[in-house]
């Protein structure tokens, strides 16, 4: 695994707790996701027969509201799939754009990160 310079190797057994705690956030995700999803096809089962203009929209709102969050808990489920897959391909701690190493303490506090800070930095900016 690369490193930055200053920065010690990475350690079997710290690698094995960063991929421990991907494994459990992808578990995590996918109960999630069923449960929203499961959720999100019930919808109300009124059709709503006898809402006014206002109940309507609420109910449009939370929908779309439920959406999002489920959107969003798919989107975090890919990016933490596709650090495993970092991980077991050899490609995990490097840049994905510069090839550098993205650096050891980045990727202990966000360990699905493919970018290092600097490459980041300048991807918001844009």
């Amino acid at each position: 695994m690369p490193v930055r310079e200053g920065e010690g190797h990475w350690t079997a057994a710290e690698l094995a707790e960063v991929r421990a705690g991907l494994e459990e956030q992808v578990a995590a995700l996918r109960a999630e996701i069923a449960a929203s999803a499961s959720q999100i096809a019930e919808g109300d089962t009124s059709e709503g027969a006898g809402d006014d203009q206002a109940d309507a929209g609420a109910k449009t709102y939370e929908r779309e509201h439920e959406l999002a969050l489920s959107y969003n808990s798919q989107d975090l489920l890919t990016q933490i799939e596709r650090a495993v897959q970092r991980m077991d391909g050899g490609t995990y701690g490097t840049c994905e754009s510069c090839a550098r190493p993205i650096g050891k303490a980045r990727l202990q506090v966000f360990p699905r990160a493919t970018l290092c800070v600097t490459c980041k930095q300048r991807e918001e900016r844009r």
